[in-house]
């Protein structure tokens, strides 16, 4: 059965999050959107292309008049402007236009370099999100965000662009590897902590069945955490104010990510800066050691790592300051005031910063 969760702006519905248990509801969700004469690109990764492209294509063929595919080899250093370029490239050969539409078929890295192609491509062409990746599917599928990363840069390059429709099919998370279903994790663990921590205290109380990826634990647990996600997102569609809470736990995890040369899941590595975020909130005595405790607990139930060895504080602090959350020079910092109310502080120092980090570093 589809659940909906509608996402508005200035009172009026731009899109749905569909959340289902399969992909039969796909083709009607998108007949609303008159493709019958139009082009479909699906945009894919080489590893979801071979579980889910198929079966994708069959379904989008009696949508519209023509569907192509681009296939680019998975992984994270893939998602740059050469990728967009290759892609932009193939749909100037199959003479796609405006009123055609691209699909985002994986996760994170797809969704957000397909939707930043989508956004630039003719100055902007409808797109939409099937996300496969527990992260996808709470996160990054959701609120319009777009981007590439830029040499070393994570996401530095990029767009807000509101995909048309997101297509959550719950029962992808099946086929996803133990490390990714847990960077998931990291995500749905800051959306309590940011927003509910009563939902935090139930992902910990229901954790046995989320490890074992109960389907009915799961739908819960992704509407609950797209709920988070999209109330946020409505108030701020282009992160003002807001939306920046979104952000804790990755001014330090996406200097970690950098660091660690993206060799570490990206949920991984939020779920460090979150522990470095907290134990910072604790020295300002804004939580308590039971609270960072309590944060540290659930990071490890999830099977994501606590610690990072011995890794150079100075220099994952210096790769905070070229992330693109800078402000007029001083890092906005999220904090937790207290677990379930998070803050946006432009005041935390280098010190306390080097204070975080002694949390997760051996």
């Amino acid at each position: 059965m589809v659940q909906r969760l509608p996402v508005r702006r200035d009172g009026k519905i731009i899109y749905d999050i569909v959340l289902t248990q399969d992909f039969q509801d796909l083709a009607p969700e998108i007949a609303p959107f008159h493709l019958e004469n139009r082009r479909i690109c699906i945009v894919s990764d080489s590893t979801v292309s071979e579980l889910y492209l198929e079966q994708i294509r069959l379904i989008l063929n009696g949508c519209c008049r023509t569907v192509t595919d681009f296939v680019f080899p998975a992984g994270e250093k893939q998602k740059n402007l050469d990728t967009v370029r290759d892609l932009y490239r193939h749909l100037i050969e199959n003479q796609f236009d405006r009123n055609d539409l691209l699909v985002a078929l994986g996760g994170g890295v797809t969704g957000d370099l397909c939707g930043y192609a989508a956004a630039t491509y003719l100055r902007g062409i409808s797109f939409i999100q099937i996300p496969t990746t527990l992260l996808a599917q709470v996160d990054s599928s959701i609120g319009g965000k777009t981007g590439v990363d830029f040499d070393a840069y994570k996401n530095m390059v990029g767009a807000f662009h509101m995909p048309r429709l997101v297509y959550t099919n719950v029962s992808t998370l099946k086929t996803l590897p133990e490390e990714q279903y847990s960077s998931g994790m990291g995500e749905i663990i800051k959306h309590g902590l940011i927003r509910d921590y009563g939902y935090f205290c139930w992902l910990m109380d229901n954790r046995d069945a989320i490890v074992r990826r109960d389907p009915e634990i799961c739908l819960s647990m992704i509407r609950r955490s797209s709920e988070i996600k999209r109330q946020v997102v409505e108030k701020d569609p282009t992160e003002q104010g807001e939306r920046a809470l979104l952000n804790f736990g990755h001014t330090l995890g996406h200097a970690i990510e950098k660091h660690m040369n993206f060799q570490m899941l990206h949920g991984h590595c939020v779920g460090l800066g979150m522990l470095a975020a907290g134990r910072i909130s604790l020295e300002r005595g804004f939580i308590s050691r039971e609270d960072l405790n309590r944060i540290r607990e659930a990071v490890a139930a999830f099977g994501m790592p606590v610690t990072i060895g011995t890794a150079d504080a100075d220099a994952i602090i210096q790769s905070s300051r070229n992330d693109k959350k800078m402000d007029g020079g001083k890092i906005r910092f999220v904090l937790l005031q207290p677990p379930g109310n998070a803050v946006i502080d432009r005041t935390v120092t280098e010190d306390e910063m080097r204070e975080g980090l002694s949390e997760i570093l051996e």
